[in-house]
């Protein structure tokens, strides 16, 4: 697309209103902004090519449903509703609709999912104890964060045994993971600090504009939008 893109917002609290400030400077015009509780259809979506949804766990699939049958095609940030993601990721590709979720868009935590998978290839046998520490703001409410699941997932799967993960709810802190390998003479610690909320507004906002292009009905995730070729496979999944 070489106009901006126009993007519906489903959600304005911290992450809404972050992306509502940054969307002009990455150049995408905001054509609707949608409470959580608010109805969704063609006509409140304002015409946007794609809608991005950053609203609470219970509100999430239904939002995905709306947008799905409005033709806007939409990018999920929200985390904590993940069991109902089989489902509806064949509602979605059954109405040929286009649907991409990540637990967390930032390039690095996509970056460290990868490097997660690689040390517990190499660890494997090493007898380290590993576990994973994330620790978010003190009104966030899924735990564990839907990017620890997905974290702990990538190390467990080339690791062979589960990852004892820790959360702590304090402050103002936007997002840390820590990935622990534990020796009795070593330590390895994979980890990922957010210095600012922005960070994950524009991931979303690049995933946004992604979508918006002509891509094929399907669900997608961030490993689409960052190798183009991996055809909605969804990698992330917890």
């Amino acid at each position: 697309m070489t106009a901006p893109v126009r993007v519906a917002l489903v959600g304005m609290g911290k992450m809404g209103r972050t992306l509502d400030a940054l969307a002009e400077e990455r150049g995408t015009t905001v054509v609707a902004r949608l409470d959580h509780d608010d109805h969704i259809d063609d006509a409140s979506l304002g015409g946007a090519d794609v809608a991005i949804e950053f609203t609470e766990p219970a509100a999430a699939v239904p939002n995905v449903r709306a947008c799905v049958a409005a033709g806007c095609p939409i990018v999920v940030g929200t985390t904590g509703w993940y069991d109902a993601l089989p489902a509806l990721e064949r509602e979605v590709r059954d109405a040929g609709g286009r649907m991409l979720w990540a637990a967390n868009f930032s390039l690095g935590v996509n970056a460290m999912l990868r490097l997660a998978a690689e040390a517990g290839k190499l660890l494997r046998a090493s007898g380290m104890d590993v576990h994973l520490v994330e620790t978010h703001h003190a009104q966030k409410k899924d735990a564990p964060s839907g990017t620890a699941i997905a974290i702990a997932k990538a190390a467990r799967e080339t690791l062979g045994r589960e990852i004892p993960t820790t959360s702590v709810r304090v402050g103002h802190v936007p997002g840390t993971h820590a990935l622990v390998f534990d020796g009795p003479f070593e330590q390895l610690r994979i980890q990922h600090d957010a210095r600012d909320r922005r960070v994950f507004a524009e991931g979303a906002l690049a995933a946004a504009r992604w979508l918006a292009e002509s891509r094929a009905p399907g669900v997608y995730t961030m490993s689409d939008v960052l190798a183009p070729n991996g055809g909605g496979r969804g990698e992330e999944r917890p």
